[in-house]
Formats: structure tokens, C-alpha cells, sequence
């Protein structure tokens, strides 16, 4: 009975988590580039009161034996990089990308960030930036006169000046690919960090290399399915529910045992 109540407890706990996980999708349903978590859970090690295989007392084995399992626990928070829906905005700065790869951004200290989200802006210097202003990697820089911006599929940038014909080339957008993009550190702000679990990113041309390409006047909205993740949040509280309810029967079976001394 105490085993139950603390079995049931880490179920409580795992549940929890999963909760936590579910609203954090739902809260970014609409968030730029989101993409979305699943908890994922492994049972806890057990206590073998007879081993499968064990000799029986009339020479026999045992076939399964008794292992009576200590519960559960969270194991990851597994995001899901599937591409989201793309929504057409006609804004020359918001960029989706049509398949795999990251913009990269570069941080205040250096360090490089990689992101999905592509509703970039120019600064007070005509420089490329996120919202936070975080300059593109490799930097691209919008001259002051410039009267249209177009981006390419394979992500050269060209601007159209007053007094010329032919767009002039200003730079071109690189993405960057990882082996495993399930194993980059999210930092908030739709940015990635490379891990030694996600490996090494690749950069290069969109359209090259497996990688995907730029689409100018689109946006990638969140791969969170509303539907879904409600049918989740209702599994979750009931099996929430259901380990409460086996706390509640192994304290109830417990004010029986200690009854009976009455």
C-alpha cells in the first residue's frame, strides 16, 4: 500500500509535466516559427519479488514472475520539427522557408542563434534584424534609398535604387541545417542553440544541400494542431485523475488496516 502511494504520486508528477508541455504549445499556437513539444515518459525500475525463469519449489521454473514496476518518470521534452502552415503576408522583409534549415542571427555576445521565425525588420544602421534586433547572419545591410526589396529562392537579396533599371545584389541569406534539430537548446524568442546532442550546423544557399528555400512575403506560422493537443490536455487530466484516485484507495485501505485494532 505504501508502494502504491508513491507509485501513484510519480504518475501525479509525470502528468503534471505533460500539462505543462500541452499549455505551453497552446500558448504559442499563433507564435511566428513555433514548433511544438511532446513529454515523453519511461517506467521507473522494479522490484523483482521472483524473477522470470526462477526455480519453482516443485522444480519447475517460474514463466513470468512477480516484478512489480515503482512508477514513472519524464524522460524528454521532444520538439517536433515539422513545417507549419505558411500564411502570405505581402511584406518584403517576412520570410518563410519552404523545408529544411534555419536563419541564422548572431546575439549580443557573439554567439550565433538560429531561427524559423522570419518577420524580420531593418535598424536605424539598414541593417537585416529580428524583432529583439538581432542582425542577420552573414549581415546584410539595406542602402537607405532603397526602393524594393526582393529576396530569392536561392536567398539573394537585390534592392531596386531610384535612377536604375537592373536590381543590384547586396547579399545573399544563408540557412543553416543540423543533423539532429530535435537536439538544439531553445532560448525563448524563437531561437535555437547549437548542443552537442544537435551537432554541428552545416551552412550554405538555400535550395542546395538538402536544404529548403526562401519564400519572401510569407510567414511559417506554428506546427501546433489545436485539436490534437486538446485531445491530449483531456488524456492528461484523466490520467491524472485516475493516479489521484489510486492515492485516495491505498489510503483508504490503509485507515482499514489500522482500524482493525480497534
Amino acid at each position: 500500500m505504501f508502494r502504491a502511494l508513491f507509485t501513484a504520486a510519480t504518475g501525479m508528477h509525470a502528468q503534471q509535466l505533460n500539462v505543462d508541455v500541452i499549455a505551453h504549445n497552446l500558448a504559442n499556437v499563433n507564435t511566428t516559427g513555433f514548433k511544438k513539444g511532446r513529454a515523453e515518459f519511461q517506467d521507473l525500475i522494479y522490484q523483482n519479488i521472483i524473477n522470470p525463469g526462477a526455480p519453482s519449489d516443485d522444480g519447475t521454473q517460474y514463466p513470468t514472475g512477480i516484478q512489480i514496476g515503482l512508477g514513472v518518470r519524464p524522460i524528454a521534452v521532444a520538439r517536433f520539427f515539422t513545417p507549419g502552415d505558411l500564411i502570405n503576408t505581402g511584406n518584403d522583409l517576412d520570410l518563410a522557408i519552404d523545408g529544411d534549415g534555419f536563419f541564422q542571427v548572431t546575439l549580443p555576445d557573439g554567439t550565433v542563434a538560429y531561427t524559423r521565425a522570419g518577420n524580420f525588420r531593418i535598424d536605424r544602421d539598414g541593417r537585416i534584424v529580428t524583432n529583439d534586433g538581432y542582425p542577420l547572419e552573414p549581415g546584410i545591410t539595406v542602402p537607405a534609398d532603397a526602393i524594393k526589396i526582393t529576396v530569392g529562392a536561392d536567398g539573394r537579396v537585390t534592392v531596386l535604387q531610384p535612377g536604375t533599371v537592373a536590381p543590384v545584389e547586396i547579399g545573399t541569406i544563408e540557412l543553416a541545417r543540423f543533423i539532429n534539430p530535435a537536439g538544439l537548446r531553445a532560448i525563448g524568442k524563437n531561437l535555437f542553440l547549437e548542443t552537442d546532442a544537435s551537432g554541428a550546423p552545416t551552412t550554405g544557399t538555400p535550395g542546395t544541400e538538402g536544404r529548403g528555400t526562401i519564400i519572401q512575403g510569407f510567414l511559417e506560422m506554428s506546427n501546433v494542431n489545436v485539436v490534437e493537443e486538446l485531445a491530449n490536455l483531456i488524456i492528461a487530466q484523466r490520467a491524472f485523475d485516475i493516479n489521484s484516485k489510486a492515492i485516495q484507495t491505498s489510503d483508504e485501505m490503509l485507515q482499514t488496516v489500522v482500524g482493525l485494532k480497534r
